[in-house]
């Protein structure tokens, strides 16, 4: 029996305008990417998952800054065959591809983020800030599962900030949404926030400083996350014990100076 949709394997039409726009921002959100149908087919077994696997049950106002801005779930995909279904997407996948400008893409990882009604800010930070990688050819997609407003918190990028050095030595907390939210800033790269349709997701590269703000609706935001690398990645040498961790957790097997070749990170493209 399969499982998945026929638009999940189908090409999407990448505009050339859709690729320069990616390459000078560090992101771009790109329209009807995914059907409200495949969205529907999915989006209640990714919440089942949430809800079944989620570790967090502090109350929010115990939480720290961290713990409000979102439940984070990893590698549904190992735990559901229509989750790997959908994780597992060429359509997605090459997407990610073409704007990397590489020849193929494995998966590193899935989050889901799911910033629950009456949910703190996302702070400002990098994604890569987390991974042991040579280059900055990894990328992000970010599928919201419903209809995204301003209210309810999607994601806000700082365009053009892929080139931006500073602060790439700072993990998600109070610390980096205030340096960050100045030096950004001082340097006066655009903070682009728009409410997502439904169908509509993004792609940022792992240097894009990004942040969101708190979830003032009284549903939860739910997002799906798909992190793609360059099929070649080396990985580096862990610089924090956040990539320690992440190294062990994500690439079983493989070293520093390796190319990324875990089970856990097949070619999707």
């Amino acid at each position: 029996m399969t499982l998945t949709r026929p638009e999940l394997v189908t090409d999407y039409t990448l505009s050339r305008s859709a690729v320069s726009h990616f390459a000078e921002h560090g992101f771009v959100k790109l329209r009807n990417v995914l059907s409200p149908e495949t969205i529907a087919a999915y989006e209640p077994e990714i919440t089942g998952k949430v809800i079944e696997l989620n570790t967090q049950h502090l109350p929010l106002e115990e939480r720290d800054t961290y713990g409000k801005a979102f439940l984070q779930v990893m590698n549904l995909w190992q735990d559901s065959e229509q989750v790997l279904d959908f994780v597992s997407s060429p359509r997605l996948a090459r997407i990610a591809a073409q704007l990397l400008g590489v020849q193929s893409v494995r998966l590193y990882h899935d989050q889901a983020l799911y910033k629950e009604s009456g949910g703190g800010v996302t702070p400002w930070h990098a994604d890569q800030y987390y991974w042991p990688f040579a280059t900055d050819r990894c990328v992000t997609v970010w599928v919201p599962l419903q209809e995204t407003p301003m209210e309810m918190g999607p994601l806000s990028f700082a365009a053009g900030s892929h080139v931006f050095e500073h602060g790439r030595d700072l993990p998600i907390s109070d610390e980096s949404e205030q340096v960050l939210q100045q030096a950004l800033a001082e340097q006066d790269f655009t903070e682009v926030s728009e409410p997502y349709e439904l169908g509509e997701v993004s792609y940022h590269l792992g240097w894009t400083f990004h942040h969101a703000p708190p979830n003032q609706t009284d549903v939860p935001r739910r997002v799906m996350t798909i992190i793609y690398v360059d099929a070649a990645m080396e990985i580096s040498a862990p610089v924090n014990k956040f990539q320690e961790a992440d190294l062990a957790a994500w690439m079983p097997g493989n070293q520093p100076g390796d190319q990324i070749s875990s089970p856990m990170n097949p070619v999707l493209y």
